[in-house]
């Protein structure tokens, strides 16, 4: 098996580690107002209480990254992202993950940003390598990429692995190492299709394998359509976990995911003496009281 790589970003005074040898790297995913009606209203109207308050709770739930997106339509993308991360870095200090797929938004985010980011995402198809991965060499970052192409969202997990194996090689070639990609094998809506779990999770065991990356995904996707869908997140997650899943993106607020996460790293033997998973429980006690 190849060995595991640790892929490190940071903010100006935070560095987070991922790698399948320390517990499980939780990438907030709430500050997107894709799917989030009131995000979409305040961003809108220039209005960041909302940005704010969501970056404070999903790290005092446990994100040690968060995902940062301002794609609202109409918007001038590049300042409102700016806008955005400067937000963000006033209330918390963790690590960003830069959510974007305007090139110029990316750039003018990556020049104004303090640490080295995560950016997200790259895929396959040759203009997102062509754009994506000269910004990541330029700025030291490290990026997210997607198990998809020109020809599309392969159908096999095999043929997932070699869209990694692409993007893993040509970022090689501008001198992006294999430790500063994670991959995303796409986690896909089994509401739509019941074997998009198994395919995500069999694509998680081939790259790991082949390539000792880490490995993200927007484990929420998995149940889109579905009632009672944190359950389903939550027993997803576990399982990722033990296919080769370190820095999912998910909602940190979701109790269920949360504790699922924890216990899978317990479970793995990456919490010494369960001491993440007392304290956590301790914390939920206290939220009770």
């Amino acid at each position: 098996m190849t060995n595991n790589l640790t892929t490190i970003v940071a903010s100006k005074s935070k560095t987070v580690k991922i790698s399948r040898d320390l517990p499980t790297v939780i990438i907030g995913e709430r500050i997107n107002p894709t799917g989030r009606k009131a995000v979409l209203a305040a961003l809108k109207e220039g209005d960041f209480d909302i940005v704010r308050q969501d970056a404070i709770s999903q790290v005092e739930a446990g994100a040690a990254i968060l995902d940062v997106n301002a794609g609202v339509p109409g918007a001038d993308e590049p300042a409102l992202l700016k806008q955005v991360m400067q937000e963000v870095i006033s209330v918390t200090d963790v690590p960003l993950c830069i959510d974007t797929a305007d090139p110029e938004a990316l750039a003018a985010a990556l020049a104004v940003y303090g640490g080295k980011a995560l950016i997200n995402s790259v895929n396959g198809e040759e203009r997102s390598l062509e754009a994506v991965l000269p910004l990541a060499r330029e700025y030291g970052a490290a990026v997210i990429g997607l198990c998809m192409d020109d020809d599309g969202i392969p159908e096999t997990a095999e043929d997932r692995l070699r869209v990694a194996g692409k993007i893993i090689e040509r970022a090689g070639k501008l001198g992006i190492g294999p430790e500063d990609i994670a991959i995303d094998p796409l986690a896909l809506t089994m509401g739509a299709d019941s074997n998009a779990g198994r395919l995500a999770l069999e694509t998680i065991e081939l790259v790991v394998k082949e390539f000792g990356v880490n490995i993200t995904m927007g484990a929420s996707n998995i149940s889109f359509g579905m009632p009672d869908r944190k359950y389903i997140n939550s027993t997803f997650i576990a399982m990722a976990i033990h296919a080769g899943l370190t820095c999912p993106i998910t909602n940190p607020l979701v109790m269920e995911v949360n504790t699922a996460v924890l216990a899978a790293d317990l479970s793995m033997g990456r919490d010494e003496y369960g001491m993440n998973w007392i304290k956590a429980y301790r914390n939920r006690q206290k939220a009770n009281a």
